[in-house]
């Protein structure tokens, strides 16, 4: 009975409030819609959104660290306008493969480890665990300790809140939310993650929709391919943004433009067959340099002008210059027509009855004579 009277106060409580502050009605609705770009719901105002495609399979981040290039990228294309779609598309090879640099950089990092150890090298700062504050003087030793206690710790919670259900598991999410995210935080310096590099991830941290497909040859092209064509169909974007070097894009790009579509490219070929068809293109250097925000000031001042100069352009339209002049029918315009043929007619008959018109007539002086 008591608890029957609770859930009805909970249930008068949550409508007063409602009715004092609508948003709260269509907050968490609005949230699930922001976070998935398939939506049903297209935005009100598509003008100046731009969406961003990557092609990770042709175009993966190897100087760069993924989550730089990611941010340094949507920076970059912000210049065009609003970036409401972040996405990219690859196999599970692409999130598995390890660039050359990062390789290297695994190696210097394990000699460095082994000089520290033999007492050879010494660190100038000792190494700060970002979790628990203990310091020390070898990365082993962190990584050891990293390992043993934190990482111990984390598979804890989340057994915890897999095993529970309902409230429980609710009131364990909100427990360990601060201690789970600064875990993950501590983790990317530290925990070398056992496939790849964390491509997926770090994309997903700058804001990207991450989607793995499978291995079939291919099969990301035509992923990403639908994808573009159903924003376009859907009229979400105004600028499409497309970060690869295949060619097998072209017949997308040129269907954007005949849709009046704006198209950007970025890749690393100059002379490429992408970025013949499309308006724009950069490279990889003019992202991570901030050259391109610069850039893409001057071309959309073109657009501008392009735009206005369409609005300038005279079309003929039937019907508003019927309503402008006042015309009349066809049978109207014929019956004028005989009428000043007719009134012509007459005219030349009165002239050939009274003689015939090169002759002149005789002055009062002729006729005295």
């Amino acid at each position: 009975m008591f608890q029957k009277f609770h859930n009805i106060c909970n249930i008068t409580n949550f409508t007063r409030l409602k009715t004092l502050n609508p948003f709260i009605s269509f907050s968490g609705s609005f949230h699930l819609e922001s976070q998935n770009p398939l939506s049903t719901l297209a935005p009100e105002n598509a003008h100046d959104n731009v969406g961003i495609f990557w092609d990770l399979d042709n175009k993966p981040p190897i100087s760069v660290p993924p989550f730089e290039a990611a941010i340094k990228l949507k920076k970059s294309i912000s210049s065009f306008g609003a970036v409401r779609y972040m996405v990219a598309y690859a196999n599970s090879h692409a999130f598995s493969y390890v660039p050359q640099v990062v390789r290297e950089q695994r190696k210097e990092r394990k000699l460095l480890n082994q000089l520290e150890n033999k007492g050879v090298i010494k660190p100038a700062e000792p190494y700060l665990c970002r979790v628990c504050g203990r310091r020390f003087y070898t990365n082993e030793k962190l990584v050891n300790h990293f390992k043993q206690i934190h990482e111990r710790e984390q598979k804890k919670r989340l057994n915890q809140i897999e095993s529970a259900r309902g409230k429980r598991r609710v009131h364990l999410v909100a427990k360990y939310s601060v201690k789970m995210e600064k875990y993950k935080r501590a983790a990317r310096d530290v925990v070398t993650p056992k496939v790849g590099y964390g491509l997926a991830d770090e994309l997903k941290r700058a804001g990207f929709w991450v989607r793995t497909v499978s291995d079939k040859p291919q099969a990301a092209d035509v992923a990403l391919r639908d994808h573009m064509v159903d924003m376009m169909d859907k009229r979400r974007v105004e600028c499409l943004v497309l970060v690869s070097d295949d060619s097998d894009f072209v017949e997308v790009l040129k269907e954007a433009k005949l849709r009046c579509l704006k198209t950007v490219v970025v890749g690393d070929i100059n002379d490429g067959a992408l970025k013949r068809v499309a308006d724009a293109g950069f490279c990889w250097r003019d992202i991570l340099m901030g050259k391109a925000k610069k850039e893409a000031l001057s071309v959309v001042g073109k657009w501008k002008d392009q735009d206005i100069l369409k609005r300038l352009e005279w079309t003929y339209n039937p019907e508003v210059e019927k309503n402008a002049y006042d015309w009349d029918d066809d049978e109207s315009e014929d019956a004028d027509i005989d009428n000043i043929a007719g009134a012509n007619d007459a005219q030349c008959m009165q002239k050939e009855d009274s003689g015939a018109w090169w002759e002149l007539e005789s002055s009062d002086v002729d006729e005295t004579s």
